[in-house]
């Protein structure tokens, strides 16, 4: 004997079958008792090769064996075949990743991470410290206690290191607030403008290097910028991290509308787009306004803690739970954050994943990616790097900045 699931409807016409084998007094005999059809339970019915094929008894009187219909249906029970869980395909109909498979849990193969002791406190060896694996930051500019000792005394930079490895660092007054609303305006001004027109700007839908497995999810708006349009941005990236204007990426402008983020991704660029500039080697962005922690919005690195003083201010106040000491950049006005997403031999580095929480108020950035090498934009049209070389000139005069590339 053996057993096996039927479909509802192959049951269906057996039943009927059997109603009507009942109901004929000639072939009862081969008819098998009720007892027997109600010892079969739950989704499984038994046959011993096929209906009619076992020795018979004589036949009982046909009153003995009658049955009303509904007492016969409650003899037979069918359950549905248990429904199997299945992994979502793509249409390849491969499994599709899963938010481990693309970033997966850091081991101790990708290096240590060590959060600064005191995040109030500048010491300008720790940073150096910091930096001697990644391509650095310009300290000549910078005094013992982190202030900038460039001429533009009324708008001075204030350096801070927020983890020590991998670095990540803050300037404070990176951007006075004219050059705040300066870039602002550009925003408002290239509103919708799709590269058909004489903008400074061409807002983009895909505004990253594309990846086969990415599960980033970005629902804010880009603007891609003409280097001439920021020359006070690439100017003051040149400033602080002593680099080549050839070397940097696009800048742009991005905005967040409320409700909008970007989902945990990292900065380096897939291993097929190398060939245009090499890997990018640091991260600079510069916050156009102020958003509140309550209002979302801040830039959040998954496996980086938060210096020491703050994660025990917040177990005081009894407000550390789950992962509330993940290293978190509030935006602020005017204020720049660098880190690196590989080490000065284009190496990327795993630690520095992040993400833009959702923006519960508008939120605002420029930024700007340094590579290993020469870079040629795509976007706008016929945007050089090199005719921005006169505005950030003057810029860096300025601000009183020398020896800079």
């Amino acid at each position: 004997m053996y057993s096996r699931v039927l479909p509802s409807s192959y049951v269906k016409m057996c039943t009927n079958l059997f109603l009507l084998l009942m109901s004929a007094p000639c072939v009862a005999a081969f008819v098998p008792p009720p007892s027997a059809m109600s010892s079969h339970v739950s989704s499984t019915i038994l046959f011993a090769g096929g209906f009619g094929t076992a020795k018979s008894k004589s036949a009982p009187k046909k009153k003995a064996n009658k049955k009303s219909k509904s007492s016969i249906l409650s003899d037979i029970q069918v359950d549905e075949a248990p429904k199997q869980s299945t992994p979502k395909l793509d249409r390849f109909g491969l499994p599709i990743p899963t938010e481990d498979d693309i970033f997966p849990p850091l081991t101790s193969d990708d290096g240590a991470r060590v959060p600064v002791s005191d995040g109030d406190e500048f010491n300008k060896e720790d940073v150096a410290e910091a930096l001697q694996h990644h391509i650095g930051v310009n300290l000549d500019i910078f005094d013992e206690n982190g202030q900038s000792i460039h001429e533009e005394k009324s708008n001075r930079w204030k350096l801070k290191l927020l983890h020590q490895d991998p670095p990540v660092l803050s300037v404070e007054n990176f951007f006075s607030e004219a050059d705040v609303e300066q870039y602002k305006s550009m925003i408002e001004s290239n509103e919708g403008n799709n590269g058909g027109g004489n903008g400074d700007a061409v807002q983009l839908s895909s505004p990253t290097f594309s990846s086969s497995l990415s599960l980033s999810r970005r629902t804010s708006t880009t603007w891609f910028c003409k280097y001439e349009s920021m020359s006070c941005l690439l100017a003051k990236a040149q400033a602080l991290l002593n680099v080549d204007l050839k070397q940097m990426e696009e800048p742009q402008l991005v905005r967040y509308r409320t409700g909008e983020e970007f989902s945990w991704h990292y900065d380096e660029i897939p291993s097929a787009q190398l060939s245009n500039g090499g890997q990018r080697l640091a991260t600079l962005l510069v916050y156009l306004n102020d958003l509140d922690k309550d209002r979302g919005g801040g830039t959040v690195f998954r496996d980086l803690k938060s210096p020491v003083n703050e994660s025990n201010k917040r177990k005081e106040k009894g407000s550390s739970k789950g992962n509330d000491n993940q290293l978190t950049v509030r935006p602020k006005s005017g204020t720049a954050l660098v880190f690196f997403p590989a080490f000065k031999d284009g190496k990327a580095d795993p630690r520095t994943l992040h993400k833009g929480e959702v923006a519960l108020d508008t939120k605002m950035i420029a930024q700007l990616w340094i590579h290993e090498k020469e870079y040629q934009a795509s976007v706008p049209e016929n945007n050089l790097q090199v005719d921005a070389a006169s505005g950030v000139r003057e810029e860096l005069e300025r601000l009183g900045v020398k020896n800079v590339m």
